[in-house]
């Protein structure tokens, strides 16, 4: 990965085998970044940073703005709608929760990836009870469940039924984790977004339009 300016933009360039075409795309914590089909010229990513710089602008702005709505006090991190209290312990590598406080190390020694790996850990604690709940209702079962990082997407179903979530989502309030949830473990009765898979959705998990608009607003908020 390369790190170019375009004027007053910097960016990164990413080279991918996958891809077939130019493709850009702008992260509120990791900035903007260019993927490049393995074949392409370099140049196609200053030439495509320039038509796209009024879309890029107005992304950036927008998750500045996101990222500000989102801000907390220094030490306070979000979980499922509730505020958590980090205490920092020297010699600390592990994350333990205490109530409201979470017992971290110190920021210079690895506090943030300490962080992640214990939201991962809680994300399977909270999202594995529901998962198995929701395949009961439905009379489905759960191959695989994963927890993952994915920039793009919150939630995937297979159609061998392995199920994936977004750690993230303990960041946001519950109700959004458990739309979430829902909308995956109804895919295991219909792969696709038709009207019985949203008559399903609505049946178990009545009002489930406004966390889907709270996520789709504020998802890209969702860091610590």
């Amino acid at each position: 990965m390369a790190s170019r300016p375009s004027h007053d933009i910097p960016y990164t360039i990413r080279r991918s085998p996958r891809a077939r075409r130019v493709r850009v795309t702008v992260d509120p914590r990791e900035g903007v970044e260019v993927v490049l089909p393995a074949r392409a010229r370099e140049a196609e990513a200053e030439r495509a940073i320039v038509e796209l710089r009024p879309w890029i602008e107005r992304r950036l702005a927008e998750q500045a703005a996101l990222l500000a709505r989102f801000e907390r006090p220094p030490g306070v991190v979000p979980y499922l709608g509730f505020d958590l209290w980090l205490r920092e312990e020297p010699g600390r590598t592990r994350v333990h929760r205490r109530g409201d406080v979470l017992l971290v190390p110190p920021a210079a020694a690895g506090q943030r990836d300490a962080l992640e790996r214990w939201y991962r850990r809680a994300a399977r604690g909270e999202i594995g009870p529901r998962v198995d709940a929701a395949a009961t209702r439905l009379g489905r079962t759960v191959t695989r469940l994963t927890i993952r990082d994915q920039k793009t997407r919150w939630g995937s179903c297979t159609s061998d039924g392995a199920l994936s979530f977004n750690w993230r989502l303990l960041l946001a309030p519950e109700p959004v984790l458990d739309y979430v949830i829902w909308h995956e473990a109804c895919h295991l009765v219909e792969m696709n977004h038709g009207p019985r898979f949203w008559a399903l959705v609505a049946r178990h998990c009545p009002g489930y339009r406004e966390p889907q608009r709270w996520l789709k607003a504020n998802g890209a908020g969702l860091h610590l």
